[in-house]
């Protein structure tokens, strides 16, 4: 079981980008996701989360300018970021809490993906 993500780089101060989180592997459920993100030597902190209903929640520096979404049949999670700022320069990272099956029965995941850099200039 994995997850990956997509879609970071680099952008102008007002730009946009897309993000995409793609699990993969003998998943039984994914419950929440989110999608998270850290600056050098700062702790990682919650961007925005989604239910396996879609139910939602943004950090207040994010609220009004990124989406978060997913395709449940898909297993992908989106992050819309319209108005990019400066200060939302940082790696980001998807996660998810999920129930995996293996030989031994599956169990529950909180899985991470790598990260991909997001960088936006003034």
């Amino acid at each position: 079981v994995q997850v990956v993500e997509s879609g970071g780089g680099l952008v102008q101060f007002g730009g946009s980008l897309r993000l995409s989180c793609a699990a993969s592997g003998r998943i039984s459920k994914i419950r929440d996701m989110a999608w998270y993100r850290q600056t050098p030597g700062k702790q990682r902190d919650l961007v925005a989360k989604i239910s396996s209903d879609g139910r939602t929640i943004y950090a207040d520096s994010v609220k009004g300018r990124f989406t978060i979404s997913r395709d449940n049949a898909k297993n992908t999670m989106y992050l819309q970021m319209n108005s990019l700022k400066v200060e939302d320069t940082a790696v980001y990272y998807c996660n998810a809490d999920l129930v995996y099956i293996d030989g031994l029965g599956g169990g529950v995941l909180d899985a991470w993906g790598q990260g991909t850099q997001v960088t936006v200039s003034p």
